[in-house]
């Protein structure tokens, strides 16, 4: 069994560079064939582009969440252009809207989103969307400007319904380890329901621990428990999800095994 952690801060796990090649090999170890890494912002995926340089099995995504639209930083258009023509560089985000830390101003967080969402168009790459509380502007705005490679709705945490109508969209819905709870119905209602190949699986991590491993620090190896999991959710082997969810993640991101 081989799994893709579709999102994971490993700058934010550790630090450290040593510790963070450490935390990835742990990953692969425990069949996690390739991680894709996320930063909140720019100076960090340069910082842990370098520290990585070397897991050739880590990709990386690049943009600027919606916690940073008060500072994306000098130049940060210029910046994600630098960052897309670096290798394994496949998608840009994290993006989209945060309602619930009101980072800053809605406007000002849409023109963010937006204007990124106009650069994954033009470099022809998918893009990974956070939304918090923020539902319906993301919807009404990726209706008209999603790129045509599509994007996922990471860490999913809406219901079943709101699934349904992003699913009329070119997007893929992607589980985390908030799945697992035990009070996550809208999560379970729609994991056991939605299309098996617009699926897509996360760690989130640190965040968003499986409920196996309640109490640590999240990490990419810990993805099995959410694959285990959504199988038991699905009634089937969890080595039929897993194949189906690492074939979603390659298509999805244009990568080769």
């Amino acid at each position: 069994m081989k799994l893709f952690d579709t999102h994971a801060h490993i700058g934010l796990i550790n630090e450290d560079p040593i510790e963070q090649l450490i935390i990835t090999k742990e990953a692969k170890q425990a069949g996690i064939a390739h991680i894709v890494s996320i930063c909140n912002n720019l100076q960090d995926f340069f910082q842990v582009y370098n520290n990585l340089s070397t897991a050739k099995h880590v990709y990386h995504s690049i943009g600027v969440s919606p916690s940073e639209v008060l500072h994306p930083g000098h130049d940060w258009e210029l910046k994600i252009e630098e960052g897309v023509s670096l290798d394994r560089v496949i998608a840009i985000g994290e993006t989209g809207l945060d309602y619930y830390r009101k980072f800053g101003d809605k406007n000002s967080q849409i023109e963010l989103f937006i204007r990124q969402l106009e650069l994954a168009e033009h470099f022809n790459l998918p893009v990974i969307i956070h939304n918090r509380e923020a539902g319906r502007d993301v919807l009404d705005i990726l209706k008209t400007k999603l790129s045509p490679r599509g994007g996922v709705l990471h860490c999913y945490s809406e219901n079943w319904q709101f699934a349904q109508e992003a699913l009329s969209l070119n997007l893929y819905i992607s589980f985390a380890g908030n799945v697992t709870y035990r009070n996550a119905r809208n999560l379970h209602e729609t994991a056991k329901n939605m299309p098996l190949d617009r699926m897509l699986i996360e760690s989130e991590s640190p965040f968003m621990v499986p409920s196996a491993y309640r109490g640590k620090r999240n990490k990419p190896s810990y993805l099995g428990a959410t694959a285990q999991f959504i199988a038991e959710l699905r009634d089937i082997p969890v080595e039929e999800l897993s194949e189906a969810l690492y074939q979603n993640s390659l298509a999805f991101f244009g990568v080769e095994d």
